[in-house]
């Protein structure tokens, strides 16, 4: 989305601080021996108090309001209450809504209680490595460059990234141009960010798979050679100098 007046800088802002607030909510509500379906409803009853709309309810009839995806599942996993959050489960929750006509998308990977699996060196490559891509990102830059950045820093922590899944523009829409912010570089692609757009900017960093492939849910994204992998994600306004984080509410830098 491109910001032309202060009325749509304000209608972002507040979806992203909706969004952001209701991603940190349930992470904190989030406990062992919970169901999936449980967490969901949480989120979904936040969303509701704010006046706001599931994104992927409302736009893609999926099967929940937040996308909740444990352990070896990429994104999309589908809220259930045979889902019990253990010890150590890796868990991604993914909160995207509409809100007075305005969109906005979020998501972080956290470890549940003790991390016993060892998954905190990806989770927290994951979000070290959004960091750093957003700290980068200025109008003018090309996307593929940033995509650059996502991958040779991940390869320098041993990590994958998945290449089939990424950020993308949001604002009037869930999903609008850019549509490809990948985590590798293309070197064809020649767009660069433009100033006062708005973009979800999001890392899929991985242990083994290099690609996202669906199950027979038809929602579920697993990766094509197993492992883990770990999302985090911010909505950002794209200006001449560093990104202003719209979702900063979420409190996954913190």
């Amino acid at each position: 989305m491109s910001i032309t007046k202060e009325a749509e800088l304000t209608g972002m802002k507040r979806v992203s601080e909706i969004v952001g607030t209701t991603l940190r909510m349930m992470r904190e509500y989030a406990a062992i021996g919970m169901s999936t379906k449980e967490l969901d409803a949480y989120g979904a009853a936040i969303l509701k108090g704010y006046g706001a709309k599931s994104a992927p309810f409302e736009t893609y009839g999926f099967p929940g309001f937040c996308c909740i995806s444990v352990n070896e599942e990429v994104a999309h996993g589908i809220p259930s209450e045979n889902k019990i959050l253990k010890e150590g489960d890796l868990i991604n929750i993914d909160v995207s809504a509409e809100f007075d006509g305005y969109w906005s998308d979020n998501g972080g990977s956290f470890v549940i209680g003790s991390d016993i699996c060892n998954h905190q060196p990806l989770v927290d490559a994951s979000r070290y490595i959004l960091r750093k891509a957003i700290a980068k990102i200025r109008s003018g830059v090309l996307i593929s460059d940033i995509g650059q950045i996502m991958e040779s820093e991940a390869n320098k922590m041993h990590f994958k990234v998945i290449r089939n899944l990424a950020g993308h523009g949001v604002g009037k829409s869930l999903h609008e141009e850019p549509e490809n912010i990948l985590n590798y570089r293309v070197r064809s692609n020649k767009e660069r960010f433009r100033r006062n757009t708005t973009c979800a900017i999001e890392t899929f960093i991985s242990t083994t798979s290099t690609m996202a492939v669906v199950l027979s849910d038809g929602w579920t994204l697993v990766g094509n050679k197993g492992g883990y992998i770990a999302q985090h994600e911010h909505t950002v306004l794209v200006t001449d100098e560093e990104p202003v984080i719209l979702t900063e509410s979420n409190g996954i830098f913190m």
